[in-house]
């Protein structure tokens, strides 16, 4: 997420009630999670287990619960819980805003695109043109949407992400300002899913089909040509590459890489990365023919036992 306008450290520290390491007009231009920072973006952490990660990432201001040594050329927020500021700063640059309408009058709809009734249209979609909307569809704010989309009924665009911070007094979610960003010529079942990044966006790549009830989490990136068939649940921070195929009931857990035109067979489940090109099958997923005969060695077990049996008697 890139603010408005660039901002100073001493601005930004004033903004969540924090103390600072660096030149007080240290630039600061956004916040990001830690996957997708860039120069001039804030990232956060509050675990040590994670401090180098944060402060050797691309990003130039780090949030963070102690005070450590400072790489040159970057800059520390230090507070007692970074994790609410994060969501502080996250609902002073991207509050929640009540729809009056519908569909938001700052909502953009192109040429001959088809909104069919009941559906929410939140504030700042942009929408395509030569797309047809589905009844019961809703998108929430911030969402883009190529040419030449369907959706069908009952989707939802842009709900938060399944993010939270387990405290004493229960569950604290880290709120999502970030996007769903739908590329040309992609079409989208009925009663799918795709949530909203927390500060960058969740991305269906140019061509790809998604059937029936699906589930993409947070800031997951499905590429160009991709299919996905029912019952698939992909979790955050996934990089599903060009032309994937994933067959029904798959699970995918998160931060992992599914290679260009690997192939994912039904009801498998994904727990590390796949190269591409290749055919994967069962949980966790592994290369179909190691899969096989693994299953095929398995069947034999009783008859080995069997014939140990025997042998003893």
């Amino acid at each position: 997420m890139k603010f408005p306008k660039p901002y100073t450290l001493a601005q930004i520290a004033e903004l969540i009630g924090c103390q600072f390491v660096g030149s007080e007009d240290f630039p600061v231009l956004g916040m990001n999670e830690i996957h997708v920072v860039e120069p001039g973006d804030i990232v956060f952490v509050d675990h040590p287990k994670y401090y180098n990660k944060a402060l050797e990432s691309a990003a130039t201001i780090v949030l963070i619960n102690k005070e450590v040594s400072c790489p040159e050329g970057k800059a520390l927020l230090v507070s007692d819980d970074p994790f609410r500021d994060f969501n502080k700063l996250t609902s002073h640059f991207k509050p929640f805003q009540a729809s009056e309408r519908a569909i938001s009058a700052s909502a953009k709809i192109g040429l001959n695109t088809v909104i069919q009734p009941n559906c929410f249209i939140g504030n700042n979609v942009v929408i395509g043109n030569h797309c047809v909307i589905h009844s019961n569809v809703s998108i929430y704010d911030d969402a883009v949407i190529g040419d030449h989309v369907t959706i069908h009924a009952g989707t939802v665009l842009g709900g938060s992400a399944f993010y939270y911070k387990n405290r004493p007094e229960g569950f604290d979610q880290l709120k999502s300002g970030g996007r769903v960003v739908i590329e040309d010529h992609v079409d989208i079942g009925a009663a799918c899913t795709i949530d909203r990044g927390v500060t960058g966006d969740t991305t269906i790549g140019k061509g790809s089909k998604l059937d029936n009830q699906i589930q993409i989490g947070h800031d997951t990136v499905v590429g160009k040509k991709c299919l996905i068939a029912s019952q698939v649940g992909i979790a955050g921070c996934v990089v599903i590459e060009d032309e994937v195929i994933i067959w029904g009931q798959v699970g995918c857990t998160s931060g992992v890489t599914i290679g260009k035109k690997a192939v994912v067979q039904a009801q498998s489940g994904i727990s590390k990365s796949l190269e591409g090109g290749k055919t994967y099958f069962g949980c966790p997923a592994e290369e179909v023919r190691v899969k096989l005969k693994e299953l095929a060695s398995i069947r034999q077990i009783p008859k080995v036992l069997e014939l140990l049996k025997s042998k003893k008697e």
